[in-house]
């Protein structure tokens, strides 16, 4: 048995890790990718980052086992201390800033679901992932919280809202108030959902990776035959419907509203099959990028991770 939780652990974090890594190789406009970096943050720094984090996912996927197997609970599996060790090890394996916060906390819930489906040993099943991935991120408790808040903190994103309503991140008075009120990890995603596209994907289970992204990116694998080019479309459909929230915080809804456009835009154009569609993209990506990465879609990046995670253990193979 103790072989076996090895083993599936083993093998959810590889699928996982794999996703983090053809997300960020694929030439993405205004991310970081194999063609890219940023001033402070190198594409190499998502390498790392991707190694960082196999320990945390394995030990998410075996508590999802030992959910399965009756051994815990739901609300025992640990998902706040499991991304809090996951940014933790992510610094210590790169200088290059907060690289992988947002993927670690929707991979996190994902790699405990998936843990509970292969121990089940019915094959995969995409729409039961998805309802072990409510019931685990439904359990969580308000130690998860405080964890979370600690990662955010020691992840120190940029963009993060300095006027959330209640309970700021960066208020050190927000922590005993969790405690102390019985706020749940889903309870905190539920404040910052409507500013938020990963705390809304949390709280409404997935709704933009499991509906937007995934069916259109497994059809443009089929259309196109090219990963990259299925990856970078994706990225852009999830865009051109879903305005960024990381560039909303930074400089506000409208410019992220407008950045959605020009993705729906390049993607009407062609995208990467169309001369013009690439010229379009070259452009789009140029605009993105100026001096400051005020309009990385940062957040689009996450959730395209996330696509590609599920594709992945549900048997794509590069």
């Amino acid at each position: 048995m103790h072989h076996d939780i090895r083993r599936t652990a083993k093998y959810v974090s590889s699928c996982l890790q794999l996703a983090i890594l053809l997300e960020i190789s694929a030439d993405k406009p205004g991310n970081v990718n194999r063609i890219a970096d940023f001033y402070s943050t190198q594409y190499e720094h998502f390498l790392a980052s991707a190694v960082a984090v196999e320990p945390s996912f394995a030990h998410a996927a075996e508590r999802g086992v030992m959910v399965y197997d009756k051994k815990i609970n739901f609300n025992e599996v640990s998902i706040g201390e499991i991304i809090k060790d996951a940014v933790i090890n992510v610094k210590t394996w790169q200088h290059g800033g907060n690289t992988l916060l947002g993927t670690v906390l929707l991979l996190s819930p994902i790699a405990a679901a998936g843990g509970m489906m292969l121990a089940e040993k019915r094959g995969f099943s995409i729409y039961k992932l998805r309802e072990n991935t409510k019931l685990i991120i439904e359990s969580t408790t308000p130690s998860d919280a405080v964890a979370v808040y600690e990662a955010i903190n020691k992840a120190n994103p940029s963009g993060l809202v300095d006027k959330a309503p209640t309970l700021d991140v960066n208020d050190p008075k927000s922590k005993k108030t969790i405690l102390d009120k019985n706020i749940t990890l889903y309870n905190v995603f539920k404040i910052s959902a409507p500013y938020d596209s990963i705390s809304r994907e949390w709280v409404e289970n997935y709704p933009v990776t499991f509906e937007i992204g995934l069916p259109y990116f497994t059809q443009q694998l089929k259309e196109t035959d090219n990963l990259n080019t299925a990856i970078v479309h994706t990225f852009l459909k999830v865009l051109s419907k879903v305005p960024d929230t990381l560039i909303a915080r930074k400089v506000g809804s409208n410019k992220a509203k407008e950045v959605s456009e020009k993705a729906g835009e390049v993607l009407r154009l062609g995208g990467l099959t169309t001369s013009l569609g690439r010229e379009k993209l070259s452009v789009f990506d140029k605009e993105l990028r100026g001096s400051t990465n005020q309009h990385n879609p940062g957040t689009t990046a996450d959730i395209m991770a996330t696509v590609l995670a599920i594709s992945i253990l549900n048997g794509y193979r590069p």
